[in-house]
């Protein structure tokens, strides 16, 4: 069963969405089929994963109502100058096989190239035009959030960034929220690292008796998060998605935020510093 958060712009998006990043070809058709089967309502993709004709394949083939599903979508670094950015937008559309998509973000700011102002001008006409409902970003600092919001005056919906229980970005997310923004994680479960074999979530999970994936993504959500697990098996899928029969106690919560670390991020993709293309 879905629950939503409601977005700035008066949209509702579901609190658990699906990564398809890596999903490819007929059997990443089928495994995003599986996942709207379970109930997710909520896809992820972007221009560089190179699947979202197989993401608008498997909800063509899911026969579930267009409007019951929000599709997000992502601006790759290359294509951040305003026509480019605007005419990759409307492929992005008719690669989805979609009327609209409901999701559009900046997958990167590359601060280096120093075009993203351009980029979110393009997706603010997009939205405009219609080819897009909702507007946001994705690993955007505080400072790159309010260069577009000084340049443009149209702050995003959204920031999409690495969060997990050894980077909970504390002070992104208390940013994001004070500006009305809602924060999505990927890498929610740490990119099945190590933390999924961490013994302090291991006995909060057990007191609950959940699993540790489980336990994670409950705390993202009781964070006002939205995590975008990946999973290609339907048990893990539907284990994922199995998150809102239960509450952690406000204590738990402070012991995985305790886990914390300064820079706690997987692949050291700094923002600031990192680019994608």
């Amino acid at each position: 069963m879905n629950e939503f958060y409601e977005l700035s712009d008066g949209f509702s998006i579901p609190k658990i969405g699906f990564g398809t990043y890596k999903l490819n070809g007929v059997h990443g058709t089928r495994v995003i089929e599986q996942a709207l089967q379970v109930g997710y309502r909520l896809l992820d993709t972007a221009v560089n994963y190179e699947n979202e004709g197989i993401v608008g394949r498997a909800i063509k083939n899911s026969g579930i109502a267009r409007d019951q599903i929000t599709v997000a979508s992502k601006l790759p670094g290359r294509h951040h100058s305003y026509q480019e950015a605007f005419e990759t937008i409307e492929e992005s559309v008719a690669r989805l096989n979609l009327d609209y998509i409901d999701l559009y973000l900046i997958h990167w700011p590359n601060p280096k190239q120093g075009k993203y102002v351009e980029a979110w001008q393009a997706l603010v006409d997009a939205q405009k035009s219609g080819l897009v409902r909702s507007i946001g970003v994705s690993n955007f600092l505080p400072e790159h959030i309010e260069r577009i919001e000084k340049e443009t005056g149209v702050l995003p919906v959204i920031n999409q960034i690495e969060l997990h229980p050894e980077f909970n970005q504390q002070a992104q997310r208390e940013f994001d929220a004070s500006k009305g923004i809602l924060t999505q994680a990927w890498s929610p479960l740490g990119r099945a690292s190590k933390i999924l074999q961490n013994k302090t979530i291991q006995k909060i999970a057990d007191k609950y008796n959940k699993s540790i994936a489980q336990i994670i993504l409950r705390w993202e959500v009781q964070l006002n998060v939205l995590p975008i697990p990946k999973a290609s098996h339907y048990l893990r899928q539907v284990n994922n998605f199995a998150i809102f029969d239960f509450e952690l106690s406000n204590e738990d919560m402070a012991t995985i935020n305790a886990l914390t670390k300064e820079n706690g991020r997987l692949n050291d993709q700094d923002p600031a510093e990192h680019e994608e293309f």
